[in-house]
């Protein structure tokens, strides 16, 4: 059995989608990016994240039929 590679990056791990996911997706990275700008990115799960104070803040992936966002209980105030 293959082992699934790990991404290194957020860039990686948007890239590996389709056009239309990929804006989604940039779209949601945007937003993150506008609300909380010190906030880091990271691949946390095999999936997008933003980290902020040391913890994670939300994480975010694309999926066959969807987009998915996952705040933490620190990311929903």
């Amino acid at each position: 059995m293959a082992t699934k590679k790990g991404f290194t990056s957020v860039d990686e791990y948007i890239g590996t989608f389709p056009p239309e996911t990929q804006k989604v997706l940039e779209e949601i990275r945007a937003a993150v990016k506008a609300i909380v700008p010190d906030a880091k990115e990271k691949i946390s799960y095999q999936i997008a994240c933003f980290e902020w104070n040391g913890k994670n803040l939300i994480h975010y992936a694309g999926w066959k039929n969807h987009v998915s966002m996952y705040p933490t209980p620190a990311g929903t105030a």
